[in-house]
């Protein structure tokens, strides 16, 4: 198990004048967000990762390149360096952990990063995958244990450890009108992502369905600390994963007649990481358009 820094672009920059300097020392400081599965610019991860940026908040990603190299779509050569640079042109600081989430090390390994580049972190959210199609009769052993190896247990770990680092004030204190994100009260966020595929996709499906209860177990284990925690469904979203027959399947499947996009799904996040989503909690929400299981 291998976790490598991927440097993101910087240049060198003159030194501040008093009055930005002034100007700097007195914005706030904004939250950290970490989200696992952001290795594809196309992704879901990659679209909340640009969103979240856009609200306000620091990012911290990890990435796996060797699991996009065995899938049909293959690795996206700089994609970790390129998505790092489009999220610091939104004003977000960033940390690019490359992990591979099968070794139980690896959850305190990103967490020691992420702090080290970043500081705390404020939201934890979870869009790594692995997901290879295989059913009741033809699943490997090897493929099972590596499907709840990445989708369950390293999920359980990386929620651990956040509960266990988590420094934000406990309490549950509602939202002030108009206020932006922060790391008060009741400011915790987890999200994870989930899916409903079962059929022919039985270590995935399993594996997610793990997920969810123990994302909503958190959401009571944790709600000292002021953490919310909750599962979101995003439904057919169409990543490079599909074929022509399958994309047109699941758009006519669909009562609003598309598919989901990484934004759909971003756009939930963000607000579930916002004071105002605060009240949702313990829920596993459905973004899917309508789509029928």
């Amino acid at each position: 198990m291998t976790i490598n820094e991927q440097p993101s672009a910087s240049h060198e920059q003159a030194a501040p004048e008093p009055a930005t300097a002034t100007a700097q020392a007195a914005a706030p400081a904004r939250p950290v967000a970490l989200i696992t599965g952001v290795g594809r610019s196309i992704g879901i991860g990659a679209g909340i990762a640009r969103q979240l940026a856009a609200s306000g908040w620091d990012i911290a990603f990890t990435y796996w390149t060797p699991y996009d190299r065995r899938m049909e779509w293959g690795a996206e050569d700089g994609a970790a360096a390129s998505i790092a640079r489009e999220l610091e042109k939104a004003g977000a600081r960033t940390a690019a952990i490359e992990a591979d989430l099968t070794g139980p090390d690896a959850p305190i390994r990103i967490f020691d990063e992420a702090e080290q580049r970043l500081g705390p972190v404020t939201a934890l959210i979870l869009s790594h995958a692995e997901s290879v199609d295989s059913g009741l009769l033809d699943t490997t052993v090897e493929a099972f244990d590596r499907h709840f190896a990445v989708n369950t247990r390293a999920s359980w770990l990386l929620i651990r450890e956040y509960g266990l680092r988590f420094r934000g004030e406990p309490g549950s204190k509602p939202a002030e009108p108009g206020a932006g994100v922060g790391t008060g009260a009741g400011a915790g966020r987890i999200v994870a992502l989930t899916s409903d595929h079962t059929v022919g996709n039985l270590p995935y499906g399993a594996s997610k369905g793990a997920l969810d209860r123990i994302t909503l177990a958190a959401a009571h284990e944790l709600a000292h600390l002021g953490v919310t925690a909750n599962v979101v469904n995003p439904g057919p979203v169409d990543t490079g994963w599909m074929n022509d027959e399958l994309r047109e399947a699941l758009t006519q499947g669909t009562p609003l007649g598309r598919l989901g996009t990484p934004q759909d799904t971003a756009h939930l996040v963000d607000f579930l990481c916002s004071p105002q989503g605060q009240w949702v909690n313990g829920q596993l929400l459905k973004s899917n358009g309508g789509a029928a299981p």
